[in-house]
């Protein structure tokens, strides 16, 4: 059978030889234009390369002469972290803190009885007051983990509460504050006190009072109502009513009570050491008694007129005199009768501004056996009171006030905890001599910009120092070389063509080595570089006189130079690149005794305008901002390779497209003299077989 022939597919003449061939010489400008883009590709990387190692020598440099700067930092170290630590501010001066720690601030925790773990807790309001903070909310009832966790939701940063696993099956409630002093004692209020005393979480306690109003002696009259601030004088007074007064009130020596009979009062002056302490609750309680009213008697005095005696007569004779009636001017009797008063046993407190206020019925309790009023009322309540005034408006019912008492809120509540795991209290701890107490274990008001942290009492005197933080101003010093070591080898490596220069950085990977290979030299007629070089040597080199009396003016001073290490004659390559070396040794000593002038050696205030303007840190900033900045060299170069990467980009497109076209072209010329090529083979091969069959 013939072979069959495709033109174009079958390539019997090599005709794709010949057209790759062709192609491969019209792709030589394409090759190269490939070539070229790679290379503006790779310098566009080179520059960022550059920008990355300015940019984190430049952030470096910032550190060293900014606000923050690490020569300002302070560390303060203590001889017992176990009892007290403390952290200094930058502004910290530079000494030996004694300190005692008496005790540390200290929050109230309470434990309950065992419960078990399907313990319920009764439905009912519950509340707790931590301080100024106060946590009530309406439990519907339910368990106690689920009460646990209801709590815990409402209480974040105040309060909170934990099951603590005591035995196979039993558990105790634990109620812990999280603020600690003597101020934020753990209230418990409503049916979170009675739920509390039922499950021994505490116990009910005699509060610590103080009494007054014991003797006559401190009893004045009541204050006339006619003369106060606000005066109103009660609806109950009666015209022809005899005044309030305590002539007659006195102490029942059998019962110690303060009786106080019908139409009586006194005014009692608030002790005035408890005047000044909001937390203070005073509280005295009364029973009535009825007696004998006197209005009785007082309408018989003022309806009855003296009785007068006959005038008489004179009689002579036959002649009669008659004397005349005395004239007496006496008032007319009063037709209203003075009605009996009831019920208005009346309290109130005198402020300091002569004003006075009723004391309200919610601080009122009634003991439901004896029928005994208990009036409490807190100076919270009544900041500016002064006294306490009584007034017995009755007529036929006398008081029988006991003794007068005050207490602290905040310490005397009434109960006590059964299972203390702590109980509030202030930090108290001893500097100079001083006893000072404080509500928490962060103390930040006793030694100017140090922070004391107390943890537990001292065995002897702590001493904190308070020193420079030498290691972070190191660190900061072997950054800042590093990362100039670096920007200066990248700016080497592009500007000149010498392997040496890699050999010499013993620091690299060898990824990076090969990295650094491939840009060796590809900026060598850039004199940019070579002269950013030049500057940042002049800058570490340069003497910087931040005063007269400057004795530190030079980065050698402190052990940082080009030839730190010591070596002396011969050629050092990599010392005269201008690469800093450190001389630790010497470096240590200078942060130990020289940190202030340091400080000004990288940046200070030449001109007195509060902003730093010398120094080398700011001189480097300055130079390397030229160089990274929006628009500066860096960006410069950028935008010149870039235009060249979108020219090279284009090009590539249109040589691309004329080789495609090309191609076709060819691979179309091919395939037609392929076609004909066949044609004339198929029509030999006719004429000879004709021939044969014609000789046959």
């Amino acid at each position: 059978m013939a072979e069959i022939s495709i033109p174009g597919v079958s390539d019997k003449y090599k005709t794709n030889d010949y057209i790759d061939a062709l192609m491969k010489k019209e792709r030589i400008p394409l090759t190269r234009e490939q070539e070229s883009l790679d290379r503006y590709k790779e310098q566009h990387g080179a520059w960022r390369g550059v920008n990355q190692k300015m940019s984190a020598l430049r952030d470096s440099t910032k550190t060293l002469y900014s606000f923050e700067n690490p020569f300002n930092n302070k560390i303060a170290n203590s001889s017992d972290e176990r009892a007290i630590t403390a952290e200094a501010g930058r502004d910290a001066t530079v000494e030996s803190i004694k300190v005692d720690v008496i005790k540390e601030a200290t929050a109230d925790k309470f434990l309950s009885q065992g419960l078990d773990k399907s313990s319920k807790v009764p439905k009912g309001v519950y509340t707790f007051e931590i301080g100024e903070k106060k946590i009530t909310f309406n439990w519907k009832g339910g368990k106690v983990t689920d009460f646990v966790n209801s709590l815990n939701k409402r209480g974040v940063n105040t309060l909170k509460a934990s099951l603590v696993g005591i035995s196979d099956g039993k558990s105790a409630l634990a109620i812990e504050s999280l603020k600690t002093g003597d101020e934020n004692r753990l209230v418990l209020k409503d049916d979170a006190l009675t739920f509390a005393l039922e499950n021994k979480i505490v116990e009910k306690s005699k509060k610590d009072v103080t009494s007054f109003g014991t003797s006559l002696s401190e009893f004045e009259s009541p204050i006339d109502e006619s003369t106060l601030v606000n005066s109103k004088i009660s609806e109950t007074e009666q015209e022809g009513m005899p005044p309030l007064t305590k002539t007659f009130v006195d102490f029942d020596e059998s019962s110690g009570k303060i009786i106080v009979p019908p139409r009586s009062g006194f005014t009692l002056s608030i002790p005035e050491e408890y005047r000044s302490i909001t937390s203070e609750v005073f509280e005295f309680s009364y029973s009535t008694e009825q007696v004998e009213d006197l209005t009785e008697e007082l309408n018989i005095k003022r309806t009855t007129r003296p009785e007068l005696p006959n005038v008489g007569i004179a009689t002579f004779e036959s002649i009669t005199v008659e004397n005349e009636q005395i004239e007496t001017n006496l008032p007319p009797v009063s037709t209203e009768p003075l009605l009996p008063i009831t019920g208005h046993e009346d309290f109130y407190i005198h402020n300091s501004d002569g004003s006075e206020v009723k004391l309200e019925s919610a601080g009122l309790s009634i003991d439901s056996e004896t029928g005994e009023k208990t009036i409490s009322f807190s100076l919270k309540d009544y900041p500016d009171a002064e006294s306490i005034v009584v007034r017995n408006r009755n007529t036929g019912t006398q008081l029988a006030i006991s003794e007068f008492s005050t207490y602290d809120e905040k310490k005397n509540l009434g109960y006590a905890p059964v299972n203390p795991v702590s109980e509030a209290g202030d930090a108290v701890i001893k500097y100079e001599g001083i006893t000072i107490t404080r509500p928490t274990n962060k103390i930040d008001d006793v030694v100017p910009h140090v922070t004391l942290n107390v943890k537990a009492p001292t065995k002897e005197t702590a001493t904190i120092d308070i020193t420079s933080d030498k290691e972070a101003a190191k660190n900061a010093l072997i950054e800042f070389v590093g990362r100039y070591n670096q920007v200066l080898a990248e700016m080497t490596i592009l500007s000149e063509n010498k392997p040496e220069i890699i050999t010499e950085l013993d620091y690299l990977s060898d990824a990076e080595k090969e990295e650094a290979e491939a840009k060796l030299g590809m900026f060598q007629n850039d004199f940019s570089l070579t002269n950013g070089k030049s500057s940042l040597r002049a800058i570490v080199t340069a003497n910087y006189r931040w005063s007269d009396e400057a004795t530190l003016t030079m980065l050698n001073q402190i052990g940082i130079s080009s030839r730190a290490s010591g070596s002396t004659g011969g050629y050092v390559a990599s010392q005269m690149r201008g690469y800093l070396e450190i001389d630790e040794k010497k470096l240590d000593s200078a942060l130990d005794e020289h940190m202030d002038e340091i400080k000004n050696l990288f940046g200070y205030d030449s001109d007195g305008d509060l902003v730093v303007d010398s120094g080398i840190g700011y001189a480097i900033d300055r130079q390397l901002t030229s160089w990274t900045q929006s628009g500066g060299i860096i960006a410069s170069k950028n935008n010149g390779i870039d235009s060249k990467i979108k020219a090279s980009e284009s090009k590539i497109r249109r040589l691309e497209t004329q080789l495609s076209s090309k191609e076709s072209q060819l691979r179309n010329k091919y395939g037609q003299m392929e076609g004909t090529l066949n044609n004339l083979n198929a029509q030999s091969a006719t004429v000879s077989n004709f021939a044969n069959n014609g000789k046959q």
